[in-house]
């Protein structure tokens, strides 16, 4: 039995200029004790997929199971079973970290032994120990994730929903997150983690399913997914987009972005020196070229036909870190 299943999964909603497809057609699956990311840009259909599976959205068609029971007809049961860390976080700020966890704790039914102990745990867990007793609206960003992530695990769900959770934070809070969401996996809750964070899907995933326009683009782990593309990827870097066009017509097979060409073969450092001197027989003067071994980044773009918006982001927020160093 798988711990999530996504069987034809539809969402439409209704609106004055007609049925908007938010969700057209998702499948996937995902084992007990893995990490699975849903992995696309903004409008992708991700978080309505996610809402689905959640209980909090009605399915328009297909069904979705946790542990085999029916979102739709075992919500109830479903809810149990569940924790959910959506993007939008409701905390509360005039409380403090020790009360929103015991609160919820309290929430749930547990006696109030039993939620201070929880609560203690929880904290320790999510390294929030030392900002216990503080009132969250002097939480940062990162430390308000975290509080979210620990809130969603107050009753030992199975499975873990992460609606985008390191969205605008900064890359070393980005990591601490990501080695809580590790223990978590290493601890036997099944996670699955929206994203549209290219790295974030790399580091974290077992598998990744890539959707686009409400649709499954691709799906795998992160080395199958990669094995797609069937190669190394030589970058080209010229002076002009025009440049760029002509390079295109000398090397089969090859695809442009702005001033760069890029193609995909084997062997890729041996075949820069042949192709280098094509161009410049050519007169296309080159102004950089690597080789590298395909990234998730190269999938994305083979399997949608453009980038990802969160790979820009990454890099914004890696050269920002670097300049501080």
């Amino acid at each position: 039995m798988f711990a999530v299943e996504a069987k034809n999964l539809k969402k439409t909603f209704k609106s004055k200029d007609g049925d908007v497809e938010a969700v057209k057609d998702v499948s996937f699956h995902v084992n007990q004790g893995e990490i699975f990311s849903i992995l696309g840009p903004n409008g992708a259909g991700k978080s309505t997929t996610i809402l689905m599976l959640t209980t909090l959205l009605r399915v328009s068609s297909g069904s979705g199971t946790i542990f085999g029971l029916d979102v739709e007809k075992e919500d109830r049961n479903v809810r149990e079973k569940i924790g959910i860390a959506l993007q939008d976080t409701g905390l509360d700020n005039l409380l403090t970290g020790r009360e929103l966890f015991f609160t919820t704790a309290r929430l749930w039914g547990f006696s109030k032994t039993d939620a201070e102990t929880r609560t203690s745990e929880l904290l320790q867990l999510v390294g929030l120990e030392e900002a216990a007793d503080r009132r969250v609206k002097t939480y940062s960003g990162g430390m308000k994730r975290r509080l979210d992530l620990g809130l969603s695990l107050v009753h030992k769900p199975d499975v873990l929903f992460l609606d985008e959770p390191t969205t605008g934070l900064d890359p070393g809070s980005r990591r601490v997150l990501w080695d809580e969401i590790k223990r978590l996996r290493d601890g036997g809750v099944t996670i699955i983690l929206t994203t549209q964070y290219l790295e974030e899907a790399d580091e974290l995933a077992d598998r990744i399913s890539i959707i686009d326009n409400g649709l499954v683009a691709a799906e795998g782990t992160p080395d199958e997914l990669k094995a797609l593309i069937g190669g190394d990827v030589i970058t080209f870097t010229f002076n002009s987009d025009n440049e760029v066009k002509k390079a295109q017509q000398l090397i089969e097979n090859s695809e442009t972005e702005k001033n760069q060409l890029r193609v995909t073969v084997e062997n890729g450092a041996e075949k820069i020196p042949d192709l280098l001197k094509h161009l410049s027989n050519n007169k296309l003067e080159v102004v950089s070229v690597t080789a590298n071994k395909p990234s998730l980044d190269d999938v994305f773009l083979q399997v949608t036909g453009y980038r990802l918006e969160g790979a820009a982001e990454e890099e914004k927020l890696e050269e920002e870190v670097s300049e501080n160093e």
